[in-house]
């Protein structure tokens, strides 16, 4: 069991993390990739009725999880009246509501929508096979011709509805003229539909929605049928058969209700006003997990204050850089001197920038190298020496700005963000291995930190990254892991390889 726990553990972190991340990516809509916009759309449903006297009723039905869409946000605009929400059957309806109203009355409501990759929506039960209506002869008789005749041509229920709509739109059927004449609505036609398909006990239900153009003005719901198929609803278009909504269709309502009911009103109009509104993604899927009560976001960096999520945004790639280092050192081989130091150093190279900080590093370095070798000379003891680095490294680095700004070089302003005390054991440390491996060991662990600073750097630099990383947090689970699977590598280095491999070319045939 001891040797499976830290395999385990590995794919437990791993499991997790990709988990929480599937969940925010497919759920939610958290973007993999940074200024990523979507495309929004703010539908506005303008309500205009004249009062006729008294306490004064209005209905409007609202968009409800509509397939392909998810609702952001809505704002009613509606002053003087009351207002409640609730469920009318498959839809959900507004009621607003006033006691003494005169004259023209105009309601308002805005959503603001945006088009899903996939339909998050859940599908309801099967209702069951519909009930067959009770037509009197000859309808009766023609309903029945009419079902059989589509019957012997469709294989499903989907397909039966499809031949149904395309034989309704044809005028040779003496049967289908019974139900149709040639100023039948599409309205009309969507229920004639719905009749005819309760005669095979294929469940249907009419649908009303709008077709989203940008900037557009005066837009009047269309009519689309569905029927079940014992699995989910299935959109026919009652024009031409098709199946499937088409791109950027809003459903608004369902049933054969009226959009809007009034209640000691009349003349009601309702017109639609559609805009397109780009939103960047992330905003986009921190509105829908509010929406769906997501519990996700309270663990989220965007609660935190900006400059707090500013702070993370450098703290949360320190992990990465360690693994880095991590991979380096023990698969590579790459010398480095401590663990920390380079992912620091490519920490102040993010203010520096590379060329700059590579330089102002080997200053740094090389100075106090020298003075250290200097104070060897007084035989100082451990403590007191590195107190006395530390107040050199200090001087070095106020010395090297005060230049750089004398000379108008900007970046040497930046150098007071290395970290002396990295600086000073580094300068230490340099120098114990010069004295007692010499000075190609320490040239090398030198170049070898420097080298691993720069790639830690360009790593932590990368907007790709640093998205994913800030994003998605729960990742530097998997960085986690994969630390922890290298911490048990115990193969040969590459740099191994290389210096074993004229023993290798010896050892062969």
């Amino acid at each position: 069991m001891k040797r499976l726990h830290l395999p385990l553990l590995i794919l437990l972190l791993t499991g997790i993390s990709l988990g929480i991340f599937y969940h925010k990516v497919w759920n939610l809509g958290f973007p993999v990739l940074p200024a990523q916009t979507t495309d929004n759309w703010t539908v506005e449903a303008r309500v205009a009725f004249e009062s006729t006297g008294g306490a004064l009723t209005a209905r409007l039905f609202l968009p409800h999880e509509p397939p392909g869409f998810a609702l952001l946000d809505e704002q009613f605009v509606s002053r003087g009246y009351g207002l409640a929400t609730g469920m009318d059957a498959d839809n959900r309806a507004a009621t607003w509501t006033t006691r003494s109203p005169s004259g023209r009355q105009v309601l308002y409501y805005r959503a603001s929508v945006y088009q899903l990759q996939r339909s998050l929506r859940t599908q309801p039960e099967y209702p069951g096979p519909a009930e067959a209506p009770d037509l009197d002869e000859p309808y009766r008789a023609a309903a029945e011709a009419i079902i059989d005749r589509v019957r012997a041509r469709s294989a499903d229920i989907t397909s039966f509805a499809t031949v149904l709509v395309r034989d309704m739109l044809s005028a040779a059927d003496e049967n289908m003229g019974l139900f149709l004449s040639q100023n039948t609505s599409e309205r009309e036609r969507v229920a004639v539909a719905i009749e005819l398909l309760a005669g095979a006990r294929i469940p249907a239900r009419m649908a009303h929605g709008l077709q989203l153009t940008d900037r557009g003005r005066d837009l009047q719901p269309r009519t689309w049928l569905e029927v079940h198929n014992t699995r989910e609803w299935v959109a026919i278009n009652p024009n031409d058969g098709s199946v499937g909504y088409p791109d950027q269709f809003l459903v608004w309502w369902y049933g054969d209700g009226d959009l809007v009911e009034l209640s000691r009103a009349r003349n009601a109009q309702v017109s639609f006003a559609v805009s397109r509104n780009f939103q960047d993604a992330v905003d986009t899927a921190q509105q829908r997990a509010k929406l769906l009560n997501s519990r996700v976001m309270d663990f989220s960096l965007f609660g935190l204050p900006v400059q707090t999520q500013n702070m993370y945004r450098v703290l949360l790639m320190i992990p990465v850089g360690a693994m880095i280092i991590v991979l380096l050192r023990n698969v590579v081989g790459v010398q480095t001197f401590g663990t920390f130091m380079p992912v620091l150093i490519a920490l102040s190279f993010r203010e520096t920038e590379l060329l700059g900080g590579v330089i102002l590093f080997t200053l740094i370095v090389s100075l106090g190298l020298a003075i250290r070798f200097y104070l060897e000379h007084l035989k100082l003891l451990l403590v007191p020496r590195l107190a006395a680095v530390v107040s050199i490294v200090v001087m070095l680095m106020l010395a090297l700005s005060i230049l750089s700004h004398h000379m108008g070089i900007e970046t040497g302003l930046a150098i007071a963000l290395f970290p002396m005390v990295i600086l000073a054991m580094t300068i230490e440390r340099m120098s114990i291995v010069w004295e007692e491996h010499g000075a190609g060991d320490a040239i090398r662990q030198g170049i070898g930190s420097l080298m691993v600073a720069v790639a830690g750097y360009l790593l932590m630099i990368n907007p790709y990254i640093e998205h994913l990383i800030f994003v998605f947090p729960e990742l530097l689970l998997i960085v986690l892991a994969a630390t922890l699977l290298l911490g048990r590598y115990t193969g040969y280095r590459l740099s191994e390889l290389l210096r074993f491999r004229v023993l290798a070319g010896r050892s062969r045939p």
